[in-house]
């Protein structure tokens, strides 16, 4: 992430996601530093978007286009479970939908999972910062439905997303290294 301060991190929540990053992009404002790039993800590669997408952890997050087609050359995008509503204060600002990547031309179910943020319509609120002052500020022009937030990850590193379950998943090198230490004090005994 050039141009951030070193040890910076980037994992913002939901909210965070929707109320700041989403709603500047689509109220065409800018967001300072311009860290999250603008994608059309039917042309890549899940596996494929380390140096296109912002990669902040065993994550990548993407603005693209909002559309009803997620489909590619490569594969496409099943909508995984219902809508969750995201809220800021009591007010609800977006929806997040998962999807499971599937590639083609084998119909295969892959491990990578994408969370799409999108606002609602007519019901998007700007956090100021700054301090109030009498001048009124016309609200920008919001293209609610032009455009959405991605966040991508393989779903056996991403701990949060709830598709694999404990018999699913597989052990690393460390835990294979004191398993089979486990089974080496048994044989000298």
């Amino acid at each position: 992430m050039d141009g951030l301060p070193p040890g910076f991190h980037f994992f913002p929540s939901d909210q965070e996601l929707v109320g700041h990053f989403l709603y500047r992009k689509a109220a065409r404002l800018p967001c300072q530093p311009p860290i999250i790039p603008t994608l059309d993800f039917k042309l890549c590669k899940p596996w494929e978007l380390h140096g296109k997408a912002l990669q902040a952890g065993s994550y990548w997050y993407f603005f693209t286009r909002r559309t009803t087609e997620r489909a590619s050359n490569h594969g496409y995008w099943i909508d995984f479970d219902n809508d969750e509503p995201v809220s800021i204060g009591n007010d609800m600002v977006g929806l997040k939908k998962t999807f499971v990547f599937y590639q083609t031309p084998e119909e295969i179910n892959t491990n990578w999972v994408m969370h799409e943020y999108h606002l609602l319509n007519g019901i998007v609120r700007h956090n100021s910062n700054s301090s109030s002052s009498s001048k009124k500020r016309r609200d920008p022009k919001i293209e609610c439905n032009k455009w959405a937030l991605c966040r991508v990850s393989e779903a056996n590193q991403d701990s949060h997303t709830g598709l694999l379950n404990d018999e699913e998943a597989e052990l690393s090198c460390l835990d294979e290294v004191f398993l089979s230490l486990d089974d080496l004090d048994e044989i000298s005994l």
